[in-house]
């Protein structure tokens, strides 16, 4: 298997690519970590006239910390974001997401931004990025756009980025005290794409109520997913166990899974449940455990 023939465009700066990324005459692809892009181009599903290659682009590999949450550039490697310091205090759902992404070696050479542009509904870190309420900054020659993650996942391997933008950063906002996190995922075989995962993440107030809660499911539809009826049904309450099954009950008529080679329909929206009702008491426990620990008592 082999691409068909492009030219290929080394790069030093981000005008560089907004420059090509502008050429609307010929179809224009960014290389960043190169594990989805690759083996499209090899199976001819991709035929990029132009590929630019973004690996030399410095400018877009870091990890800062902002107003209390995460800046990170978007060719900063999924290894790098795994064994940082500031992610795993700032973003420990993402930190504990990345381990049940691909394998080692792929983590080595993918990037954060790569995967979300990519826009694949199986992969963990679309659905991490969506159930941290992420923003995503994207640049071209008209100037720079802010996009919230709920507009930027638009169906399979498509989001609302044009052709002439380039994904420049992924902002997480700072989690507060007395917020909790898990994430579930169940593959064929470790590293695999998940069959069903999902992303939890709630919020205490002071009396130990649910101020908030987010629930984001992977391959659980054509996009990323959240599950608003789930989400509401626990909002406002006291948590409990029978709350959290009623909740994950609720989540699943939000999605829209369908049978492949994987895992049937059916399969999904069981095994979809149990992760649900798994990853809320997960979240639960740590959101009670980060109130007790800043003085933001949950009872």
């Amino acid at each position: 298997m082999k691409p068909a023939p492009f030219e290929l465009q080394t790069v030093h700066s981000v005008e560089d690519v907004l420059t090509l990324l502008a050429d609307a005459e010929r179809e224009v692809k960014v290389l960043a970590g190169g594990q989805s892009l690759v083996p499209l181009m090899n199976f001819r599903l991709a035929r990029p006239a132009v590929l630019v290659d973004l690996n030399r682009l410095p400018e877009l590999q870091y990890i800062h910390e902002r107003d209390g949450g995460l800046a990170i550039g978007a060719m900063t490697r999924q290894s790098a974001l795994e064994h940082s310091e500031l992610v795993a205090r700032l973003a420990p759902l993402l930190a504990e997401s990345l381990p049940f992404v691909a394998h080692t070696p792929i983590r080595n050479r993918g990037t954060l931004g790569g995967s979300l542009a990519h826009a694949d509904p199986a992969a963990e870190l679309c659905t991490v990025a969506l159930a941290l309420d992420a923003t995503l900054v994207a640049r071209s020659g008209r100037g720079e756009r802010v996009i919230g993650v709920d507009e930027f996942f638009v169906g399979p391997f498509t989001t609302s980025l044009q052709a002439d933008e380039l994904l420049t950063e992924i902002r997480l906002p700072m989690f507060s005290p007395g917020a909790g996190w898990a994430f579930e995922e169940v593959a064929r075989r470790r590293g695999d794409f998940a069959m069903v995962g999902v992303a939890a993440v709630l919020q205490l107030d002071r009396e130990g109520s649910i101020a908030l809660a987010r629930l984001a499911y992977t391959s659980m539809g054509p996009r990323p997913l959240r599950a608003p009826h789930g989400e509401r049904a626990l909002v406002g309450q006291v948590p409990t166990a029978e709350m959290f099954v009623r909740a994950a009950e609720l989540a699943m008529a939000d999605l829209e899974p369908g049978d492949d080679f994987h895992a049937t329909r059916a399969y999904r929206l069981q095994v979809g449940q149990a992760l649900t009702t798994r990853a809320l008491q997960r979240a639960l426990e740590r959101a009670q455990s980060t109130a007790r620990r800043t003085g933001h008592q949950a009872t």
